[in-house]
């Protein structure tokens, strides 16, 4: 059990001060302690197993914790219940909401105080349009906010002031507040960290100085990926099994930050992480040859828009490991990409950074999009004149979607999700008849 406070710092041993001895001497890790049966490690450690269990409860319950989940519960005087004290005021579990009622419903009122949340997805999904939105409604009271500050924390581009000020004049909610109720651009801290070092020491030093001192319920990371991206990825680092191990150190310090910031001082802590496309494929699929132009709905003439076909596959084809303790067999349930079977191989996605990022959140957005295809007549007018056209179809706009991967207090999104847009007014979903 040397491994215990590492990865436990919190834990209270005096109540196990007479366990811990032998199973540091039997070689029992944390790990060994949660996935082997208690009864096993007892008699491999020569312990009481009646004791032993308590330890393993106590463990569990500490961890638990930490990530976030049941964090309803009651806990110990040495621990504080972030949505105990998030909610305290209204009784009820505070939320800050996404300003639009279908998002809100698929995460059961909004994103909650005390958890460390992520919002990821591909370019031009729509990240940084809800994490604005979320800057703003964190200062509204309930049930839309948490009537408190905001901070953004940005790894690349700066915050986006005038579409803030868009937000605020076009949101039909927003826009309808009177000057003093309507959210303001002062009360939302700004700093932006170019690299590591600078993301350590204010996350660790500053962050939670700014957080008593302005009376902050949110803070936001856009990106998360992108200093680690930049560090590990620039020229003379590397790359080999040591790389991997220093990154995975850090972002689980980094998770471990976050988290204990959102848990001990009450906030939402939101972050943004970047996709890459997932490079799998699955045994025996033939890839279709390119559609000829002499045989294309162009050639006819047709107008219609249209989504992209799956490649041709079998339709009950699962795009799975034959093995089921594989990361390919298991990554379709909290990446967000890969549940649905018709979705072709090339438009999977994995979240940035990896399991060990994962395990570091307690709840997971994805939003996703996929193009729209309009298809166009063979001869087209340029400037008068009749032109070939070079391109059987081009994209007449994309379709988003909502989705909740994982939470501890919301379940995950069916299918897709919810389809969204994003509009001068902010994100808001599309009805289902539209």
């Amino acid at each position: 059990m040397t491994d215990l406070l590492q990865v436990l710092p919190d834990f209270d041993t005096s109540l196990y001060a007479h366990l811990l001895p032998s199973l540091d001497k039997a070689l029992i890790s944390t790990t060994d302690l949660i996935i082997l049966e208690p009864s096993d490690v007892a008699k491999r450690a020569q312990v009481p197993a009646g004791e032993l269990r308590k330890l393993v409860d106590a463990v569990v319950g500490a961890l638990h914790w930490h990530l976030g989940f049941g964090a309803e519960e009651a806990r110990s005087s040495t621990f504080l219940s972030a949505s105990n004290h998030a909610s305290a005021e209204n009784g009820g579990p505070s939320t800050i909401s996404t300003l639009d009622e279908k998002l809100d419903e698929a995460l059961l009122g909004g994103i909650r105080p005390g958890y460390l949340v992520e919002v990821t997805g591909e370019s031009g999904a729509g990240k940084t349009q809800l994490l604005l939105t979320l800057l703003l409604a964190s200062q509204l009271p309930a049930p839309h906010g948490l009537a408190k500050s905001a901070v953004y924390i940005s790894t690349e581009a700066p915050l986006a002031t005038n579409r803030l000020t868009q937000l605020l004049s076009a949101h039909p909610l927003l826009s309808s507040l009177s000057p003093k109720e309507k959210p303001s651009l002062s009360r939302i801290l700004s700093i932006q960290t170019p690299d590591l070092e600078t993301q350590e020491h204010i996350l660790r030093y500053q962050l939670p100085v700014a957080i008593k001192k302005h009376n902050v319920g949110l803070v936001v990371v856009d990106s998360v990926a992108a200093n680690y991206r930049a560090e590990f990825e620039k020229a003379g680092v590397k790359q080999g099994a040591a790389s991997l191990a220093k990154r995975g150190t850090q972002l689980v310090q980094l998770g471990a930050l976050l988290r204990d910031l959102a848990r001990t001082e009450g906030i939402a802590v939101v972050v943004a992480n970047q996709v890459a496309d997932r490079f799998s494929k699955p045994p025996n699929v033939v890839v279709p040859n390119p559609p000829s132009r002499t045989n294309s709905q162009n050639a006819l003439g047709n107008d219609c828009q249209h989504t992209p076909q799956p490649p041709s596959q079998k339709e009950d084809e699962l795009i799975l490991s034959p093995d089921p303790l594989a990361l390919d067999h298991q990554q379709c349930w909290f990446t967000g990409w890969g549940d649905i079977r018709s979705d072709p191989l090339h438009t999977l996605k994995t979240p940035s950074l990896g399991i060990i990022w994962t395990n570091q959140i307690a709840c997971r957005i994805a939003l996703s999009k996929r193009p729209v295809f309009a298809s166009r007549p063979p001869i087209v007018k340029v400037n008068g004149e009749d032109h070939w056209n070079e391109d059987d179809t081009h994209i007449s706009k994309w379709r988003r979607w909502f989705k909740v991967v994982f939470a501890p207090w919301a379940p995950p999104s069916e299918g897709r999700g919810v389809e969204y847009e994003v509009a001068k007014s902010g994100m808001r979903h599309v009805a289902k008849d539209k």
